[in-house]
């Protein structure tokens, strides 16, 4: 079995907080399929409670993990324009390793958004 897992956190870079309440939802990518695996909600500290995908469930392959911005910026007080500029927000990656630890975090405002492989 392998031992890797994944994780990610959000920062609201525009507020200086981290995004607490907001939705993530991880798909698994084959070819022009794409299966829901979990749904899970950030905590006070922007990240979730437990793994995304835990050792158990972590194979290699496409994933897609995709933020639910626009509501996020809504519930906390974000002015909206007609559509909203972000809303959701979807990063797909690769995962080649299945002992090592993903953690794909984002930084949000707004009007624009960063990625990167974090640890």
């Amino acid at each position: 079995m392998a031992d890797g897992f994944l994780t990610t956190h959000v920062l609201d870079t525009a507020r200086g907080l981290p995004a607490s309440g907001m939705d993530i939802a991880l798909f698994r990518l084959n070819g022009v399929n794409r299966e829901h695996l979990v749904t899970m909600t950030t905590n006070d500290d922007g990240r979730t409670d437990s793994p995304i995908l835990p050792a158990g469930a972590f194979v290699t392959g496409q994933y897609e993990l995709v933020f639910y911005a626009g509501a996020y910026l809504d519930a906390v007080g974000v002015p909206s324009e007609d559509p909203r500029f972000l809303s959701d927000i979807p990063i797909r990656f690769g995962i080649s390793d299945p002992d090592s630890h993903y953690h794909v975090p984002l930084l949000i405002s707004p009007f624009g958004y960063s990625t990167y492989r974090g640890s």
